[in-house]
């Protein structure tokens, strides 16, 4: 039998046939892929938001969460910048304690509030700055270039086909929002990025106000002032925003001088203010310490008085929380692209390093310790790193399946097919927190749409049934990328044909993505010789 006439004979209704979406495993057909269900499905029904703190440059996890059981090893290891062991602050774990500089998120240990997962990280770290954080925030291994953010990933399953028909009535907010000047990877799509960005607190306050930065007064200036203002009449979400802030008129007290407060406090307002905005992103610099970590006080200097300011910023937030009366809905969590090395250098700092650990913290969070203290060597070399214990992506779809409450198998498929089989459930989340949200509806039975013939050499004809209103075909290719859009218009009830000629694309797997109203459906197609 001819290849053609196999495959004719063989998928007459689907393709079945394994293949990738931007690195992503699918069976192309829609009723077996969990993460073709996806785009089939609405969205779930919960009000959890998740906080997502990056500590940029790589943060000295040992000098954080300190291995007071393997105290004497730890200090020969870094006699100039190890923290005295009668300073480490307790935090209910035996064995374990953290830097002197962080009584605030030892007040949250102290209320069952806060947990620390050790030495996270992957295999084969990578220790370039801009690469590492790239494998954090898309989610892939060190070997893999992937162009969409795991949260992006999550928020695409969620509202499909994102941003047309956004924001709507079931969802008149943003996605995710990112307090920095731009959006990072971590919320991008496979299209598009599923966030928005506030450039500033300074920005968000005007915009809350309605006032903007001062300008110069030159003719520059009046321009960049004409432009501003034009940015903020552009900007579909400043007016949900604004009122989503205004809704709030009081706050607990933040700390000062310290940015991270400054962003986590807008994150409170807007979650309490009614936004269901569903990820947050916040950032907070000056880890990269390769000199002069600590003065001659080792208590004190430049780590200490950024994790004096990360646990202020983070024990406000859940105060403010709680004020607010809403700490039962979010969970915050810390990153950073890698940790440092076991040893301290010369210039009583640390240099790149593979695993670190990660904080999680929040009312529904089951408080504690995961995993031990790294094992340190006795005569450690410059070359140790602390060995890795838990994959972040564990972190990450732990997160997805027991705070955002989706399916396993959704989680799993959105991660590459060589990870999701390593991937954990971890102990983070208090039993029950997803009692109460409601599924996805299920996914339709009817086939809606067809081609025929598939496969196709030139050309296909796509058949569909729309149940009326407006009707949106588009046709994708395996990296993900909208190669056409065969229909966008209103139709009447009824089932409709449209061609699709192929001339000019590559022989392999195509998509045929339909949608009509809350209903969409996916449709693999393929051109041969």
């Amino acid at each position: 039998m001819k290849r053609k006439d196999f495959l004719l004979s063989a998928i007459p209704a689907a393709a079945i046939l394994p293949e990738v979406i931007n690195g992503y495993s699918v069976k192309a057909m829609s009723s077996a892929s969990p993460l073709v269900q996806a785009l089939l499905r609405g969205t779930t029904l919960t009000d959890h938001v998740l906080v997502i703190i990056q500590l940029s440059g790589g943060n000295d996890g040992l000098n954080m969460v300190i291995p007071v059981a393997d105290y004497s090893n730890y200090f020969n290891a870094r006699t100039n910048i190890a923290i005295p062991e009668n300073r480490v602050l307790p935090i209910g774990v035996s064995g374990t304690g953290i830097h002197p500089s962080m009584t605030g998120l030892q007040t949250l240990f102290n209320e069952g509030k806060a947990k620390v997962i050790q030495a996270v990280g992957y295999p084969q770290p990578n220790f370039s700055h801009f690469r590492a954080t790239d494998i954090w925030m898309s989610g892939s291994n060190s070997s893999q270039e992937v162009y969409s953010g795991w949260a992006g990933r999550y928020l695409n399953y969620e509202y499909p086909n994102f941003p047309t028909g956004y924001p709507n009535t079931d969802m008149p907010d943003p996605l995710a929002i990112q307090i920095g000047s731009t959006t990072t990877l971590t919320t991008q799509g496979t299209s598009v990025n599923m966030g928005m960005s506030i450039t500033n607190p300074t920005n968000f306050y005007n915009l809350v106000n309605g006032t903007t930065d001062p300008v110069p007064d030159t003719p520059a200036g009046k321009e960049l002032k004409f432009i501003r203002q034009v940015n903020q009449q552009t900007q579909k979400y400043s007016t949900v925003i604004k009122a989503a802030a205004n809704a709030v008129t009081q706050q607990v007290t933040y700390p000062t001088n310290n940015s991270l407060g400054d962003q986590l406090k807008i994150v409170a307002r807007l979650v309490k203010g009614g936004l269901k905005t569903r990820v947050y992103l916040v950032s907070f610099g000056g880890f990269d310490n390769h000199s002069v970590q600590v003065n001659t006080d080792t208590t004190t200097g430049t780590h200490a008085t950024l994790l004096q300011r990360v646990s202020d910023a983070i024990k406000a937030f859940q105060d403010d929380l709680k004020f607010l009366g809403v700490e039962d809905r979010v969970v915050g969590m810390t990153y950073s692209e890698f940790g440092r090395r076991i040893k301290s250098n010369s210039s009583t700092g640390t240099d790149h390093g593979a695993a670190a650990p990660m904080f999680v913290f929040g009312s529904k969070v089951e408080a504690g310790m995961l995993g031990v203290n790294p094992t340190i060597p006795v005569n450690a070399t410059v070359n140790d790193n602390v060995p890795m214990q838990y994959d972040f992506r564990s972190v990450y779809s732990t997160l997805l399946e027991k705070w955002f409450c989706l399916e396993r198998s959704v989680v799993d498929s959105l991660f590459p097919p060589n990870i999701n089989a390593q991937l954990q459930s971890l102990p983070l989340i208090k039993a029950g927190a997803c009692s109460g949200v409601t599924p996805p509806p299920p996914v339709p039975t009817d086939v809606l749409i067809t081609n025929s013939p598939n496969p196709f050499t030139g050309s296909t004809e796509i058949k569909f049934t729309t149940a009326g209103g407006h009707t949106f075909i588009q046709i994708i290719d395996t990296l993900g990328r909208v190669i056409k859009t065969l229909v966008d218009t209103d139709y009447t009830a009824g089932t409709y044909k449209v061609p699709f000629v192929a001339d000019g694309l590559a022989n392999g797997i195509y998509y045929a993505r339909f949608q009509n109203g809350v209903t969409q459906q996916v449709r693999a197609i393929m051109k041969v010789r």
